[in-house]
């Protein structure tokens, strides 16, 4: 499969899985509830996010850094800090917060992503 189709692909998992997690950590884990931030709202931010930042990973940083494992953990450190302040902005939640949304969210996307990106 070329790399464009594994971004793809790479971006709709992404979404699926950050927009689960966005949900799962806002309503079950912190308790925020659909009168503070709609569901609507919590769709946009996290598929905007994924919309936002994977572009960037996958394209523009390889151009950048050559080693892998640097691709890795300098690309996942800035996802992580790029989208917790778009949810801190967007879902006006506190910095904490929004920085945990991010991990959760990324370290799911990036777990997940391996495990199925393996099987093939």
């Amino acid at each position: 499969m070329i790399y464009e189709y594994h971004f793809l692909l790479a971006l709709l998992v992404t979404v699926m899985i950050e927009v689960t997690m966005l949900f799962t950590t806002a309503r079950y884990l912190f308790k925020i509830n659909r009168t503070s931030i709609p569901d609507s709202l919590l769709l946009f931010t996290g598929t905007f996010c994924s919309f936002s930042t994977l572009p960037y990973l996958w394209f523009v940083l390889p151009m950048f850094i050559r080693t892998y494992s640097y691709l890795v953990a300098i690309g996942e450190v800035s996802v992580v800090l790029v989208e917790a302040v778009i949810y801190f902005f967007v879902l006006k939640v506190r910095i904490e917060k929004a920085l945990f949304m991010s991990f959760i969210c990324n370290l799911a996307s990036f777990l997940i992503g391996i495990y199925l990106f393996s099987l093939f």
